[in-house]
Parts: C-alpha cells; structure tokens; sequence
C-alpha cells in the first residue's frame, strides 16, 4: 500500500504518516497538488492521495484526470465544521479523516482501498495443493496465469507469488484490465509523450515502467481488445515498451502475472485472444479451486472474517454456533470467497450476542441461511416463527411510507452500523460504492444528516 501526503508534515499529519507506516503503508510526501501530479506523472506510484483539506482538492482531481492517473483522494484535517469535510466530499474527494488521527480508522480506510495484507486461508487439500505450486515457482521469473471463477482470490494469489519471489521488497503494480476503456487502456500500461493525444500535457509513466525491478499484475487479462494484446506480447517478449507518441523503445525489467475468470483455451478458439499471447503468459498455470471444492477451508475463512470484522467494527469478539457453520457447509457459494466475506461482515453487525446464529448471516438477497442437515424441526419451527414475526413488523414499519423512505432508512442505518465507513456500507447493502455516495450526496443536500467515517452517530454531514 502506497500513500501519498500532499500538505505540510508537522503537526497531525506527521502523526498520520506514521500511523499509516505502523500499519505497513510506504508514504512519500509532497508540499502542493501540483508536485504532487508530477510526481504521479514520473512515476512515483500511490494507491491512495491523502490530502491537506486546505488544497484545492476539486483542482487536484482534474489535473490527474487530465493525465489519466487515477488514485483515490482522501481529504484530512483538524477542522471539526462539517461543511468543510462536506466541501472536500463534494470536490471529489472519497472520504474525510478527521485530525487528530484516530488509528483504527486510518487502518479501515487504508483496509477499504486496499487487501494487500490479505493471508490466504488453505487448509483444504486442494487448496494446499495450489499453494505449495505457487511456492515452488515464485522465486522464478517466469510469467504465471491465475485462474479460477470470480471472488476465489485471484489477486491474493498473485501478491502471495509476489511477496514469496526475489523480487517482494519492489513494487507490486495491478491494472485491471476490466476496469480502464481500452482507449485509456494503452497509456495506461506503456505510458505516454507529451502531445501524443489531445490531453496530454506531459511526458507520464504507465504501469509496466511503475513496475521496473518489480511484478505487474495484468487482472482479468482476459478483457482487453485484441489489437492492444499484440503490443502487450512484444513488451513481454522482449522487454521493453512504447509509450504512446514516443519515438524510442524503453527497457523494462519486471515478472509478468495476469488473472482470468473466463477460459482462455476457449477465447484463444472464438479468436478472442491471442493464442502466441496465452503461451507466453502461461509458462505456470495456478487453477485456483472454487470455494464448494475446498470445503475444509470454510470454518477457518468464518474465523477468520469474524475476526477481521470485529476489530473493524470496535466490537468484541465473536464466536459462531456449530448449527450457523453446518448451513455455511451445507451452502452453494456462487460468489466463493468474496460472497462468504460480506456474509461474515453482514452477520458479524448483526448478530448481538456473543455468537453468530443463522438468522445472523444473509445472503445477498436478504434471505436467511438455509440450515443444515444437522438442523432438527424444532429449531426449523423456531426459525420459521421467527421469520414470521419478522416479516409482520417490518410489514407494519412499511405500510404507508414511500420506497424511497425505506431505502434512505435502510442506508443510513447501515451506513451507522459500520461506523461511516462508505466501502463496508457499500458491501454489506449489495450496492456499489458510487451509488451509495450519489445517494449520500442527494440526503447532503436535502440537508439530511449523514454518518461520518468513524462515527456511528449522525452528528456530522460528511457526505
């Protein structure tokens, strides 16, 4: 995790700075917004902007989009008006941390930006397996395909290549392929001339140059336009880029990992990809299981999530009743590791007693666990009375009242529940995290109160 401080370091924000150092971040520091776009242009890589409330925080955003540099902004400072921290958010800024700092919620917020610390949880033999392969084959070079269905951990995967390799005290860098245009993608990963294209102010280094001496992960490799895979196979190839309008190649020194939820056999074939493109990036090849055939990992994932969730939250600990863990075995996972995370979140915020029961852990639905075979009548009969009376007073909570009502209700009482922190809100509601701030935006300025981040009070208006 990279973080960058655009202000003057006395005072509090030296304060963050080490907080953020304490919990494994590396920070680098610049005085202004524009030091710190030209820094970002040359290729000092930040995952997160952690900025001065006092900049023009709305300036520095348009410089970076001008530049196609993307990285979350988060504003800070000692003021305690909320129109200040409402301003920030309506610049553009994600979130607003009051100073002085509090350090469990700098870690939520650098824990919302990114999992780079994320273990991986195998303790099934087919996921032992994998492991002990992506062991084996990290201290090489060679380039490594992460396959697997969504939410298995391919990423995680891939850091865990990288942090075993020769090369884990360099940078990690991740593009997803998925998630940039493909007319962005280009400048993206090889960088770009002064001039090439309308929007280019400056010389700005891509990804693959971020990456020298380090790992690149190419995520969901599988979603880029084929005319730009054959650029991609001649950097792979023989190691070194074009930027976009330059003239000279420029060597490059890094190991090449991508991830795939589709298979590329079968793309290669539809003539979607790139066959010389997929031998080239399958020199090893990690399947990573998904989560219904590794059942043994489930109870220590649980554990796990409880765990992390509850120190999140600033709740005490939590166990789980043996009947919750027989209906977690006893469910289909679609969503696999990522889907079983938010339900631990959500029932680790629902749950008010010392364990976790099954009314506790929904689905994305809202639906209630289905209990497992292990499960006897009477407790199915207390279940079921239990639904039933849920489900007569949320009737006569709702009669009478508009959608948008129960929606804005639903939101902010979750948004409450998670301390204002907007990334778990987002998670926990099945919503993304753009629409949740659109939605926080509309009850900002209908002058509804709204959470702040590390609040579970609606105090403030930290949008």
């Amino acid at each position: 995790m990279r973080v960058m401080i655009i202000g003057n370091m006395s005072g509090q924000l030296s304060v963050a700075s080490k907080i953020a150092m304490d919990r494994g971040a590396k920070v680098c520091q610049v005085d202004t917004i524009e030091q710190a776009t030209v820094a970002l242009r040359n290729g000092k890589g930040a995952d997160l902007l952690l900025v001065d409330v006092s900049h023009d925080i709305a300036a520095l955003i348009a410089q970076n989009i001008a530049e196609h540099i993307m990285v979350p902004v988060v504003a800070c400072g000692v003021s305690t008006d909320p129109r200040t921290a409402a301003n920030a958010i309506r610049q553009g800024a994600q979130e607003f941390l009051p100073l002085p700092p509090d350090p469990e919620l700098i870690a939520a917020v650098l824990a919302a930006i990114t999992d780079d610390n994320r273990p991986i949880i195998a303790h099934d033999p087919a996921m032992k397996s994998v492991l002990g392969l992506a062991e084996q084959i990290a201290p090489s070079d060679a380039s490594v395909l992460i396959t697997g269905e969504s939410g298995v951990g391919k990423e995680v995967m891939a850091r865990y290549v990288h942090q075993h390799s020769r090369r884990k005290d360099k940078a990690f860098i991740s593009v997803n392929c998925a998630a940039i245009p493909d007319n962005l993608l280009e400048s993206e990963l090889f960088g770009h001339e002064k001039g090439a294209f309308t929007g280019a102010l400056a010389r700005r280094i891509g990804k693959f140059e971020e990456a020298d001496g380090g790992t690149l992960l190419l995520d969901e490799i599988s979603e880029m336009d084929i005319r730009l895979q054959a650029k991609l196979l001649r950097a792979i190839q023989e190691r070194v880029i074009d930027r976009v309008g330059g003239s000279k190649p420029v060597p490059v020194n890094i190991r090449i990992l991508a991830t795939s939820n589709r298979n590329l056999q079968e793309e290669v074939r539809d003539g979607k990809f790139r066959e010389d493109l997929y031998y080239r990036l399958n020199v090893v090849n990690l399947c990573i299981p998904p989560l219904r055939d590794r059942p043994g990992d489930l109870v220590a994932l649980c554990t796990y999530f409880i765990k992390k969730y509850t120190a999140a939250n600033g709740m005490k600990p939590k166990g789980i009743t043996n009947q919750a863990l027989e209906a977690i075995k006893a469910t289909h996972w679609r969503g696999n590791v990522r889907e079983l995370e938010n339900a631990m979140h959500r029932a680790v915020l629902l749950s008010g007693g010392v364990e976790i029961e099954i009314h506790d852990i929904r689905l994305p639905d809202g639906s209630i666990l289905n209990q497992g075979p292990s499960g006897n009548s009477i407790a199915l009969a207390g279940q079921a009375m239990l639904a039933a009376q849920t489900v007569q007073a949320a009737s006569a909570n709702l009669v009478g009242r508009t959608i948008e009502a129960v929606e804005q209700e639903m939101i902010l009482d979750t948004l409450k529940h998670c301390y204002g922190n907007r990334t778990h809100a987002a998670q926990i509601l099945g919503i993304s995290i753009r629409t949740l701030r659109n939605k926080l935006k509309q009850y900002l300025d209908a002058g509804i109160e709204v959470p702040a981040p590390g609040t579970n009070e609606t105090r403030f208006v930290y949008g």
